[in-house]
C-alpha cells in the first residue's frame, strides 16, 4: 500500500510485538525506522529475558491473527511450515464446558518466541527498517521549548560505548509496562497521565510437555477461565515441535507450585480433570517457570491536556491486562491499525487523535477484562453491572449446549464483536429461552479442603 511520506525518520523503543507492529507501520510513511532494544536478540526462537512472560502460554485472538496477516502476508502459512499447529480447543467458562459451533475459526497455536521471531525477520526484510539490538535508551531530545520531541539518546551495551543520539520525526515508545515515558514527560513540564490500576495479584507457572497424537482425541487446547467457586486457571496449548504448554495461573497470592508436587497437586485441583489426566501421564520437557502479575494499568494519555509533538505511546506502555485472557498482542495490533489509520489522515494534531482512538480500542478488552477481575475479586458492583454478570452467567450456561450462543460469546473473546453484540433481541431471547427449557448443568466437584489454602 502506497502512502505520503510524513518525514524523514521514525524511531520505535522496544522490539517486543507492539514494537515490531508499530515498526510495519511507520515504514509506510517514514524514510527509514529504527527499532532500539534493551535485550541482545536471539537468531532462534527462545524466550528472552525482555519478556518474562514469553516462556508462558500465549494465545493470538481471532482479530489479532486477521491484523497480523494483513501487515505480513503469508505469516500463517510460514509459521505453519515451522511446525505451528491450527485447530480447535475445548473453552470453559462460568464452571462449564462451552460447546462447539461449526463456523467456528480454526486458532493459530504459536509459541511467544516462534512467532515474534517470525514476525521480526519479515520486518527487518524490508528495506527502510533496521533494528539496534543490546541498547539502552536514556532519554528523549526536544526542542528548546520542549513542544517537540525530536529523537533518542542510547548507548549500546558494550565496554566503551559513548552515548548516540538519533533524531526522528516521531518517537514511538513501545517499552512495555516499565515504560519511562511519564518520568520524562515529568523533566519537560508536562503532567503525567493518570493511571488506572486493578490488582489481580496473579501468579503463574509453566511448564512443557511431549504431545502424543492420541491426546485429547485431537483437540489442541484447554482454556479454563476462572470462577468465584475456583480463582484457579490453566492455559494448556498445543506448540511446535509436538509439544504442549501448560500454565497453570491462580488469583489474589493462590500462587502455584514450581515444584514437581506442588504443581502436580495444583493441577489436580483444577475444576476441570483432563488437565491433570494428561499431563501425568505426559513426559516432561522442562522444569515449572513462575511468572507473577501485579495489576491491570491503563496510563491513560487521552486525558492529558498537553502533550508533545512527535510523541506516541502504544502496548503494554499504553495498556496492560491481566495475561490469562490473551488480549495482550491482539490489543497491540489493534493500537497499531489505528496508528495507521491516523497516519493515513496527515500528522497535525497526531498524538490527540491517535490517543482517542487507542482509548476506544482499549476500553472494549479494559470492560471484560477489569469487569470480571473485580467480580472475582468480590468488589461491589453497581446495579448496571449486576445485571450484566447476571446477564453473561445465563449465557455462559446457555452456550453448553447452543451452539450460536456460543459462537457469538466466543467473537467476543476473540475480540471479533464488540460485547454489546451479545444483548441483540434475537441472542438474548435465545439465552432467555435456553435458560428456561434446560436445567442447571452440575458443577464439576470441587475440593473445599484443597482450594481453600494457597497451597
Amino acid at each position: 500500500m502506497n502512502h505520503k511520506l510524513l518525514g524523514n525518520t521514525a524511531v520505535v523503543i522496544g522490539g517486543s510485538m507492539a514494537g515490531l507492529l508499530t515498526a510495519r507501520v511507520l515504514s509506510d510513511f517514514y524514510a527509514q525506522v529504527t527499532v532500539l532494544e534493551r535485550d541482545a536478540l536471539p537468531e532462534t526462537a527462545v524466550p528472552r529475558k525482555g519478556v518474562p512472560q514469553g516462556r508462558h502460554a500465549h494465545a493470538l485472538l481471532g482479530r489479532g491473527h486477521t491484523i497480523m496477516e494483513e501487515m505480513f502476508p503469508g505469516l500463517t502459512k510460514a509459521l505453519l511450515e515451522q511446525g505451528v499447529v491450527t485447530g480447535h480447543g475445548r473453552f470453559y467458562s462460568g464452571g462449564g464446558l462451552l460447546c462447539r459451533h461449526p463456523q467456528t475459526p480454526p486458532a493459530l497455536f504459536a509459541s511467544r518466541p516462534c512467532l515474534e521471531t517470525e514476525v521480526r525477520g519479515r520486518l527487518l526484510a524490508l528495506p527502510n527498517v533496521r533494528l539496534i539490538d543490546s541498547c539502552d535508551v536514556l532519554g528523549m531530545t526536544t526542542s528548546a521549548d520542549y513542544g517537540r520531541v525530536t529523537g533518542v539518546c542510547f548507548i549500546r551495551r558494550q565496554s566503551g560505548a559513548a552515548e548516540e543520539t538519533l533524531a526522528a520525526d516521531l518517537v514511538v515508545d513501545a517499552s512495555g509496562r516499565g515504560s519511562r515515558t511519564p518520568a520524562w514527560l515529568k523533566s519537560f513540564g508536562y503532567d503525567r497521565p493518570e493511571v488506572e490500576l486493578v490488582e489481580v495479584n496473579m501468579g503463574y507457572a509453566t511448564r512443557f510437555y511431549q504431545r502424543e497424537p492420541e491426546h485429547l482425541d485431537g483437540d489442541l487446547m484447554i482454556n479454563v477461565a476462572p470462577t468465584l467457586d475456583n480463582r484457579r486457571a490453566c492455559g494448556l496449548l498445543a506448540q511446535e515441535g509436538d509439544r504442549w504448554i501448560v500454565t497453570l495461573a491462580g488469583y489474589f497470592g493462590d500462587y502455584p507450585p514450581t515444584d514437581e508436587e506442588g504443581y502436580m497437586e495444583y493441577a489436580r485441583c483444577l475444576p476441570v480433570p483432563a488437565v491433570y489426566e494428561l499431563i501425568r501421564g505426559a513426559r516432561p520437557l522442562s522444569e515449572p517457570v513462575a511468572f507473577k502479575f501485579p495489576s491491570n494499568q491503563w496510563r491513560h494519555y487521552e486525558r492529558l491536556d498537553r502533550f508533545p509533538v512527535g510523541l506516541l505511546v502504544v502496548g503494554d506502555a499504553l495498556c496492560s491486562f491481566t495475561p490469562i485472557y490473551g488480549q495482550g498482542m491482539t490489543v497491540a495490533a489493534m493500537e497499531v491499525e489505528a496508528l495507521r489509520d491516523c497516519l493515513a489522515v496527515g500528522p497535525d494534531n497526531l498524538a490527540q487523535r491517535f490517543f482517542k482512538r487507542t482509548s476506544q480500542v482499549v476500553a472494549v478488552p479494559w470492560s471484560i477484562t477489569v469487569g470480571n477481575d473485580k467480580q472475582l475479586a468480590g468488589t461491589a458492583a453497581p446495579p448496571p453491572a449486576r445485571f450484566i454478570n447476571w446477564y453473561l452467567g445465563k449465557l455462559q450456561q446457555v452456550a453448553r449446549h447452543d451452539p450460536k450462543v456460543s459462537l457469538a460469546f466466543m467473537k467476543v473473546a476473540n475480540l471479533l464483536a464488540a460485547p454489546p453484540s451479545l444483548l441483540h433481541p434475537r441472542l438474548a431471547l435465545r439465552i432467555l429461552r435456553g435458560s428456561l427449557r434446560r436445567p442447571p448443568e452440575p458443577q464439576p466437584a470441587k475440593r473445599p479442603e484443597l482450594m481453600s489454602q494457597p497451597l
